[in-house]
């Protein structure tokens, strides 16, 4: 958990492309805040990793909406890409963030678990929000790791999996 809210995402997404760098196969979405100038809200992208698509998990409710801007179709249609794709091949599965969709028992909780039966390991994104629910579902297998780049990548030597 990072303190400011999109530092998560940017972590992830760099800590993404240097795995890929270093010759891993990874999988999963990260996602990218855009600032809608005026609107005090932003607009949610994800790309499914490797090498895309990308899919705006956002919706314009209009100026003063306090619901739920999730655009939970869109997430599943990005997450349907990540199962497609994933297999035992994968040296790494990189989730977001385990949100409202995972906690309800959708969005990248499946790809999280067949990434688990495969032997892939798994880093994501979390929140206060969602701590119990994550809890819950790790069944206490979870390891938190601080979140800076160095860390990750000392997470990642260790794993059994990784390559």
């Amino acid at each position: 958990m990072t303190p400011q809210a999109g530092q998560t995402d940017a972590l992830l997404t760099r800590f993404a492309q240097a795995a890929a760098t270093r010759g891993l196969c990874v999988h999963g979405i990260v996602q990218t805040n855009t600032d809608c100038a005026g609107q005090g809200k932003c607009d949610m992208d994800v790309r499914v990793l490797p090498d895309g698509p990308s899919f705006r998990i956002s919706q314009s409710l209009g100026a003063g909406s306090r619901g739920c801007r999730l655009d939970a179709a869109a997430l599943e249609t990005a997450v349907g890409h990540v199962m497609a794709r994933l297999d035992a091949m994968a040296d790494l599965l990189v989730v977001n963030k385990f949100g409202k969709q995972e906690a309800a028992g959708q969005g990248m909780r499946a790809p999280i678990a067949a990434a688990l039966d495969l032997g892939v390991p798994v880093l994501l994104g979390l929140n206060t929000r969602n701590h119990a629910a994550f809890d819950a579902f790790a069944c206490g297998l979870a390891e938190q790791i601080a979140p800076d780049l160095a860390s990750l990548e000392a997470w990642l030597a260790r794993a059994p999996a990784a390559a």
